[in-house]
C-alpha cells in the first residue's frame, strides 16, 4: 500500500482528499520542493527545506510546520513506502478559501507529500540528451518554486514533440534554463550558467555544482549569455535533482548544434557522484 501525507497526517494515497476550494487548484498559489532519495536517505535535504522557506517568504506563504517537522515527516514518509531510490515530492499551498484572486492571509496553509519511483538515469547521463531551443514564455519570478508551472509544461510538451528530453530557454535572446533542470556550458574548461536572478530557479543541483567545480580549481562565470555562444561551447550539460549532471549531445529548435560528452562533464559526474549517500 502507497501511503502519502496530507498536513500532519501519514494516510493510504487512496484515502486522501483535497478540498474543492484549495487555492493551489484554483490558481496554483503553492510552493513545492522535490528531494532525491538514495539508499533510503533524502539527498541534500536542509538545501531544499532553507529553498521552501525562501519560497515561503516570496510569497507570503506561512508554512504550517518548521523545517525540522517537515524533515520528520518526510523520513517517516520514505521509511513508511520502503523508498531506497526515488523521489519525495512536497507542496504546501496557501490554503481552502472560496475562489478570489485577493488572498486572505488567515488561511491555514495545506501540506502535503508522496513519493515516486526515480527514473533510470544511469543512460542518459552517459550518453546524452539531445535539447530543444525555444522561446522562455515563463512569468518573470521563476526564483520562485511554485506549483503553477505552465509554461515549463508547455515548453517540455514542445520539447518532446521534436523528439528533444528537455526545452532550453531564452528571453529576447539571452539564454536562461531548462523547462526543469538549470544549464551549464564549457568553454576551455570555464563553467558559465547564467546568475541566479528572478529568471532563473537557483537548483539545488545548480548550487551543487558550482561548489563542487570551484572546490576542484575550475573556474564558474555566472553571466547572462546570448544564444549565439551555444554554437562555440566545447560542451554542455544540464543539471538537476532528478537528472543529475547530464551531458547534451545536440541542439535543434531555433538554433542547431551538437557538443562531444567532454572530460570537464565526465570529471563533475564522477565527483557529485561522491556526494551521494551510500549504502
Amino acid at each position: 500500500m502507497e501511503y502519502i501525507i496530507q498536513n500532519n497526517k501519514l494516510l493510504p494515497k487512496k484515502d486522501a482528499m483535497i478540498h474543492f476550494d484549495d487555492r493551489g487548484y484554483y490558481f496554483g498559489d503553492g510552493i513545492y520542493e522535490v528531494v532525491k532519495v538514495y539508499e533510503g536517505q533524502p539527498f541534500a535535504m536542509d538545501l531544499h527545506l532553507n529553498r521552501l522557506v525562501q519560497s515561503s517568504s516570496k510569497l507570503d506563504i506561512k508554512l504550517p510546520y518548521s523545517k525540522e517537522q517537515i524533515q520528520e515527516y518526510i523520513t517517516t514518509l520514505i521509511e513508511k513506502n520502503s523508498v531506497q531510490t526515488g523521489l519525495v515530492y512536497f507542496q504546501v499551498t496557501r490554503g481552502v478559501e472560496p475562489r478570489n484572486h485577493l488572498y486572505s492571509r488567515e488561511s491555514t496553509p495545506v501540506f502535503t507529500a508522496f513519493t515516486q519511483p526515480a527514473h533510470n538515469t544511469e543512460d542518459i547521463q552517459k550518453n546524452g540528451i539531445d535539447v530543444w531551443l525555444t522561446d522562455d514564455i515563463r512569468w518573470l519570478r521563476c526564483d520562485i518554486k511554485t506549483i503553477n508551472l505552465l509554461g515549463n509544461v508547455m515548453v517540455k510538451r514542445e520539447a518532446a514533440d521534436n523528439n528533444c528530453q528537455e526545452a532550453i530557454l531564452h528571453r529576447n535572446g539571452t539564454i536562461t534554463e531548462g523547462s526543469s533542470s538549470n544549464l551549464f556550458l564549457i568553454k576551455d574548461k570555464v563553467l558559465y550558467t547564467h546568475p541566479a536572478t528572478n529568471l532563473i530557479l537557483n537548483g539545488i543541483t545548480r548550487q551543487l555544482v558550482i561548489e563542487l567545480a570551484q572546490k576542484h580549481n575550475y573556474s564558474v562565470v555566472e553571466e547572462a549569455f546570448p544564444v549565439e555562444v551555444l554554437e562555440h561551447a566545447d560542451e554542455a550539460f544540464i543539471s538537476s535533482s532528478s537528472v543529475e549532471i547530464t551531458p547534451i549531445k545536440a541542439v535543434y529548435g531555433q538554433l542547431t548544434t551538437t557538443f562531444p560528452i567532454g572530460p570537464v562533464t565526465q570529471d563533475l559526474q564522477t565527483k557529485f557522484k561522491e556526494l551521494l549517500p551510500k549504502a
